[in-house]
């Protein structure tokens, strides 16, 4: 048995509710499965809009439009901390053992709760999923790798709830999901890779930011590592040693400065490319600022829905 309890046991065994509870935090209120918190990652949130889903094992904060894991909240929460020190962090605060038998959060026989996805549709089917991604600039760049996934989860009591969102799958064969209000995954989480060049890649931390880097440079042929999860930055690592050349993407907040300083550790030939959006903290955040007149006038044509 391993001496110590890794990022992936934190996320199997944790509880996100349990975490913040210990951090002396409590939910204003519940709605149905989700806990709403005033935001802890923010000075400024007088209308609760932090929430968790302790069955899907996912906090989502509405203010800053990000949301992940246990271990994303700790890389946000603990903004100076490293990867590593962070996961040392959630496992004190969690108070977790290798020989902890309890697991604080209600758990199936497997991790990801009973969904189904029912269809995947071409983008452009369902309105609200191309005003999401028109406002964030990516619609049309995205068509041709993402689809429009329509799934539900099923609680204990047999009870569906109905979800669509955009997707697009990672290395494991699971879907990242990605709308306006969630952000998640269906199946094992994994990084996305896509293969172009043998030499050269570029990493990026959301698919988001991937694609609006590929609608600025249209041309590039580099291949793409997408972690989809700062927690699963060693397996990035790991797949970029293919590669002479890495170009990285990664967000310009601590979490991200602290990741990029941990590539750039492990494979000290990386380069730090996020310059190329100084002044935002990441790629898609330009991009934004960049088409806010034409996103506007996009938004005034919205469709009612």
């Amino acid at each position: 048995m391993s001496e110590f309890i890794d990022a992936k046991e934190i996320k199997e065994q944790a509880s996100i509710v349990g975490l913040l509870a210990n951090l002396g935090y409590k939910p204003v209120r519940k709605s149905g499965k989700e806990h709403i918190y005033h935001s802890m990652l923010r000075d400024d949130d007088n209308n609760p809009s932090f929430t968790v889903d302790d069955t899907l094992g996912v906090w989502f904060d509405h203010g800053t439009r990000k949301g992940g894991n246990i271990i994303d909240f700790g890389l946000a929460y603990w903004k100076s901390l490293t990867f590593n020190e962070v996961v040392g962090k959630l496992r004190e605060v969690c108070a977790l053992t290798p020989t902890a038998k309890t697991v604080t959060r209600p758990r199936r026989p497997v991790k990801i709760p009973h969904y189904i996805i029912e269809e995947i549709k071409d983008l452009g089917t369902h309105p609200a999923i191309t005003d999401y991604l028109e406002a964030r600039g990516v619609f049309h760049i995205g068509k041709a790798t993402m689809s429009e996934i329509y799934y539900y989860v099923e609680d204990q009591k047999g009870l569906k709830k109905h979800f669509f969102a955009a997707g697009w799958q990672n290395e494991n064969g699971g879907w990242e999901v990605r709308n306006k209000y969630f952000k998640g995954c269906l199946g094992h989480k994994a990084i996305t890779f896509i293969e172009e060049n043998k030499k050269n890649v570029a990493l990026f931390e959301g698919y988001i930011n991937y694609l609006s880097w590929k609608r600025q440079n249209p041309e590039a042929t580099e291949s793409i590592i997408v972690l989809n999860s700062l927690a699963l930055l060693p397996v990035g690592i790991e797949k970029a040693k293919l590669f002479s050349g890495i170009h990285l993407y990664l967000d310009r907040d601590q979490p991200g400065h602290s990741a990029t300083a941990e590539f750039i550790k492990a494979l000290p030939y990386a380069s730090d490319r996020s310059k190329a959006y100084e002044g935002f903290n990441d790629y898609n955040d330009m991009l934004v600022d960049r088409l806010s007149p034409e996103l506007k006038t996009t938004s005034s044509h919205t469709r009612k829905y």
